[in-house]
């Protein structure tokens, strides 16, 4: 199974990224857009892994995020991987409740290292991924300014209440993403109090 680990965003949030997604279309026709349904924001990607691992890791989940309150991000900005300029895949960054995303960042990655599963070294930058762009894209200057209007917006905030283990299935080219466990976040608070 290819297992990973997001917060997924809740409908309403995902509404008010569509109609970005769909600004972001025309002033960049030939970005492919992210299904709407599969907006999320990726905490670990642990990869292909063996199916029985599927319990040890919500084990570990709850374990590792079992004092973690339920927080607040809110859409702030838009950039690229590997870089704006250049992009292969456009993506919206957060700001808000960012110590609490990157507490339950570094205790997965610890639960994760104690089930003997490698973790991405990399300097881990939230993000919800909303297109992706083939071939050697270069951004014009003009399609940068139309960008940052199109973050001038207003954005609802997200509320984050719950963490979710994925497990992504190659489908025809393409993923859909199963729900395998989803973990509240309850802040100490015994899951039957919530």
């Amino acid at each position: 199974m290819r297992y990973f680990i997001a917060l997924e965003i809740p409908e309403q949030s995902r509404q008010q990224l569509e109609m970005v997604q769909q600004k972001l279309r025309s002033i960049i026709p030939q970005a492919r857009l992210t299904d709407n349904d599969k907006l999320h924001l990726t905490i670990a990607f642990i990869g292909e892994q063996p199916e029985f691992l599927k319990d040890e890791l919500i084990k570990t989940l709850k374990i590792t995020t079992r004092e973690i309150p339920p927080f607040v991000i809110t859409p702030a900005y838009i950039d690229g991987f590997p870089k704006l300029h250049s992009a292969h895949t456009l993506w919206i960054g957060v700001k808000g409740d960012i110590d609490k995303l990157m507490v339950i960042r570094e205790k997965i990655k610890d639960g994760l290292e104690s089930l003997g599963l490698d973790t991405d070294e990399r300097r881990y930058t939230p993000h919800i991924a909303i297109a992706k762009i083939n071939g050697d894209f270069k951004l014009e200057p003009e399609q940068e300014k139309k960008l940052q209007e199109l973050m001038s917006d207003h954005f609802a905030p997200i509320y984050i209440n719950s963490i979710k283990l994925f497990e992504s299935v190659p489908e025809e080219g393409f993923h859909h993403h199963n729900t395998l466990a989803k973990i509240p976040l309850t802040g100490g608070v015994s899951e039957r109090q919530v």
